[in-house]
């Protein structure tokens, strides 16, 4: 009888509260570039390890960039 194995993953911790930032810029490209992937679209908390509320910032800081047009809105 095979027996298997679950896997502990690792938790994830939140990059911006290690980092001890208080408010995410939406003019900061290079962090927000960070939450996007190659297509341009917003990588879910689950994956990054956001704490809800930096989620919420890095959202809406990234909607702010895409709106003054330093972020694209789709790569292709």
């Amino acid at each position: 009888m095979a027996v298997r194995y679950r896997r502990r993953r690792k938790p994830k911790v939140c990059k911006l509260c290690q980092s001890k930032i208080d408010y995410v810029d939406y003019k900061d490209t290079k962090l927000l570039k960070e939450f996007l992937t190659e297509k341009g679209k917003i990588i879910p908390r689950r994956i990054t390890g956001n704490c809800a509320k930096h989620q919420r910032m890095v959202k809406i800081a990234i909607k702010r960039a895409r709106q003054m047009a330093l972020l694209p809105y789709v790569k292709y």
